[in-house]
């Protein structure tokens, strides 16, 4: 997918000035959930446990671990075992420190963003601090970040955008929300704020999500260098 769309067809109006983004980080900022598909196909496969890139991308794309691990358990009726969550942590970090990139013309965008922007993810705070080195983003938020790890419940539950955007100071009505994942779309849509679905991942190659996103984000992009057209009093 090339260009962007409004999702309504209609022209962007706000209720209010945007006055905090708020980045979702795997598959936004970084290109990392095609590696983390990848190695969980393969290591679930090592406990008889077959699906591929698809199924991972509609079930599991924005959890957090223990809703993944409570979805393999329901569907499959297989308990992993106690070491497979290290396992799997263990060489995933390796597979990214050999290839994950951020996402082309995020820099740019952060570097010429006017209002304060943070990230919330439901990675862990460890898997997404080493991330943010290996990508050369540290340096770009510092420790404006939401982790699963602060929030009781995880997407599609609204605590996560909550907790980023009381941490900042900002009500939610004025919060942008940028995701790649459905479980994030309706996490920030129940918060009450604007989101917008970023489809320039590789993990979203020719997946067909047309239905799931009856959802209607208010915009749908693929390249980030967009976002100041799209957006220009952000910039």
């Amino acid at each position: 997918m090339t260009g962007s769309t409004f999702a309504d067809g209609t022209a962007a109006t706000r209720r209010q000035p945007v006055e905090l983004v708020i980045f979702d980080f795997d598959g936004v900022l970084v290109d990392s959930e095609v590696i983390s598909a990848r190695m969980l196909v393969a290591e679930l496969a090592l406990h008889g446990i077959e699906v591929d890139l698809a199924y991972i991308a509609r079930h599991f794309l924005g959890r957090s671990y223990p809703v993944v691990l409570a979805q393999i358990r329901a569907e499959f009726g297989i308990e992993l075992p106690d070491g497979f969550e290290a396992a799997y942590r263990a060489r995933l970090l390796a597979a990214f420190e050999a290839e994950l990139r951020v996402m082309p013309g995020v820099v740019p965008v952060l570097e010429s963003l006017r209002v304060p922007f943070c990230i919330a993810t439901s990675s862990s705070e460890p898997r997404l601090k080493r991330s943010m080195e290996i990508a050369g983003l540290t340096a770009h938020f510092g420790p404006r970040y939401t982790t699963a790890s602060e929030v009781a419940r995880g997407k599609p539950a609204p605590d996560l955008f909550l907790r980023a955007a009381e941490k900042a100071g900002v009500p939610p009505e004025a919060c942008l929300v940028i995701e790649d994942s459905l479980p994030g779309i309706r996490a920030a849509r129940t918060a009450g704020m604007e989101v917008w679905h970023f489809r320039g991942g590789s993990h979203l190659d020719g997946l067909d999500l047309t239905t799931e996103l009856r959802l209607a984000p208010k915009m749908i992009f693929a390249d980030f260098a967009r976002m100041p057209h799209l957006a220009p009093d952000l910039f």
